[in-house]
């Protein structure tokens, strides 16, 4: 072995060690074999693109999936399926969330913003990737269950605020990276402008009774604006207004 090995080793075991005991001990073999079938087999398929992103597979092992659905849906967290977590929203297919965090291609450092926090899952495999994480929900129980949720799990460094994600967070522009995991009509202005040059969202675009696209928004030098589809999918809609405090 040598002595770079041996303190990736050591350096992983001091990772692992720190959220097990955030886990509160429930993190056993069980959970981590199903979180390894779930990245090495349940997200394969025809048609598919590949995830080879290796930050994003091993962010996916790490973060226990099944501490952020609904107990009665435990059993079910590793499958490739969206799961109900309350107040009409879900908590997306592994498949979609891994789709989404390779597109943008998230390094180290880089700041990212979320729109729709949910359960707090993305918010958690982002970090488990780079620490400057922040993310916006405007549905008051979904957001301080996910910020309680973060915290005792570990993922403390993620900044979590109760708002209208359509706006963005202007304290904080520009955001290195953008992933939007509820579907807007259009891509908000607000949001392509706190995106910065070089930068990327990931965004699905349409109505609530319609097939939408999941696109990938890229930011030049210049501001200048390009698109593509990556995937036809079902996401919940954006929603918008004031949060009920």
């Amino acid at each position: 072995m040598s002595g770079l090995l041996g303190l990736c080793i050591v350096a992983s075991l001091i990772v692992l060690s720190v959220h097990s005991r955030a886990w509160g001990g429930e993190d056993d073999a069980f959970w981590q074999s199903q979180r390894y079938k779930m990245v090495h087999e349940g997200m394969k398929g025809f048609g598919r693109t590949p995830i080879v992103d290796r930050a994003v597979l091993s962010a996916m092992e790490r973060v226990p999936r099944h501490l952020f659905v609904p107990a009665k849906a435990a059993r079910y967290a590793y499958q490739d399926s969206a799961l109900p977590i309350g107040y009409g929203q879900t908590i997306s297919q592994p498949y979609i969330v891994a789709l989404m965090t390779q597109a943008l291609e998230v390094q180290p450092g880089m700041k990212v913003l979320e729109i729709g926090t949910g359960s707090g899952y993305q918010a958690a495999v982002l970090e488990e990737i780079t620490p400057q994480v922040f993310t916006i929900e405007i549905i008051k129980g979904l957001y301080e269950s996910a910020r309680d949720r973060l915290q005792s799990l570990g993922y403390g460094k993620t900044h979590v605020r109760l708002g209208d994600g359509y706006y963005g967070w202007q304290e904080f522009v520009p955001f290195d990276r953008i992933i939007v995991t509820c579907a807007a009509l259009h891509v908000p202005p607000p949001l392509f402008e706190q995106l910065a040059p070089g930068g990327k969202m990931v965004i699905p675009v349409g109505g609530n009774f319609e097939t939408q696209r999941l696109l990938l928004v890229s930011k030049d030098e210049s501001g200048g604006r390009t698109s593509k589809t990556l995937e036809l999918v079902r996401f919940v809609p954006l929603v918008r207004g004031t949060p009920d405090k």
